[in-house]
C-alpha cells in the first residue's frame, strides 16, 4: 500500500486522502460516540472492564470500527505527505511521521482494551495524542505554506492542535466545570479543520501541481 500510494499523483493523493477523512469521520461517530463513549468509564477501570464483560458484540464492533479508523489514518498520513511534499519535503516527511506514531501508539492502546487493561488504555491514548497533536500544527503551517491549499484551512487546522489539547487534556488541566463546557466549543474548530480540508482535498484537488518529471 505504501508504495502504491507513494507512486499516486498528488492529485490522486488528494483524493484518497478526502475520501479517507469522511469515512473516518462517519465511523468515528460509530465506534466513539455511539459505542465505546457508552462502554469506558474515565478513571473506573472495575466499571469499564463489567461494561466490556456485558456489552458482548456491541464492545467489539466499537474495536472493529477504531481499527478501520487507524488503517484510514495510515492512508491518510501516506497521502497528505504526497500532496504536501512540493510545500516542504522535510515537513511533509516529519508530519507524516508524527501520524504514522500516533497510529502505531492508538493500535496498542487498543489492544490493551481488549486484554481488559482500561488504564493502560487511557495512559496509551494520552501518549498517543502528543504525536496526534504536533502533526496536526505541523500539518496546518505545511497547508498555510503550500501556497496551493487555502491559508484559511491551514490556519484552522493549527487552532485545532490546540483544540485538541483542551479535549484531551483538559479534565488534567481545567476544574471540571471549565472542561464540560469548552469540550464543545472546542471541538468545533477541529471538526470544522478537519472535514473542509476533505472537502477541499476531493473536489478542489485541481489546483494542486502535479509533479515535474
Amino acid at each position: 500500500m505504501k508504495n502504491r500510494i507513494a507512486d499516486m499523483s498528488p492529485r490522486k493523493a488528494a483524493r484518497a486522502a478526502g475520501l479517507a477523512f469522511l469515512i473516518m469521520f462517519v465511523f468515528a461517530i460509530l465506534a466513539e460516540l455511539l459505542i465505546l463513549s457508552k462502554i469506558i468509564v474515565e478513571g473506573d477501570a472495575a466499571a469499564t472492564i463489567n461494561n466490556i464483560m456485558a456489552s458482548g458484540s456491541l464492545f467489539w464492533a466499537g474495536i472493529a470500527g477504531w481499527l478501520i479508523i487507524l488503517a484510514l489514518d495510515v492512508v491518510v498520513a501516506l497521502s497528505l505527505y504526497v500532496v504536501l511534499k512540493q510545500a516542504n519535503i522535510n515537513l511533509a516527511l516529519l508530519s507524516m511521521v508524527l501520524r504514522l506514531v500516533y497510529t502505531a501508539i492508538m493500535v496498542i492502546a487498543f489492544l490493551a482494551l481488549v486484554l481488559l487493561f482500561p488504564d493502560l488504555f487511557r495512559y496509551g491514548q494520552l501518549i498517543a495524542y502528543i504525536f496526534f497533536i504536533s502533526h496536526l500544527f505541523v500539518l496546518g503551517y505545511l497547508v498555510y505554506k503550500s501556497g496551493y491549499i487555502p491559508k484559511i484551512l491551514g490556519a484552522f487546522l493549527m487552532l485545532s492542535a490546540f483544540s485538541y489539547i483542551i479535549t484531551v487534556y483538559g479534565d488534567f488541566l481545567l476544574p471540571e466545570e471549565w472542561y464540560n463546557a469548552l469540550f464543545m466549543i472546542a471541538m468545533l474548530p477541529a471538526t470544522f479543520a478537519e472535514l473542509a480540508l476533505a472537502v477541499w482535498l476531493l473536489f478542489k484537488n485541481a489546483k494542486i501541481p502535479e509533479m515535474k518529471s
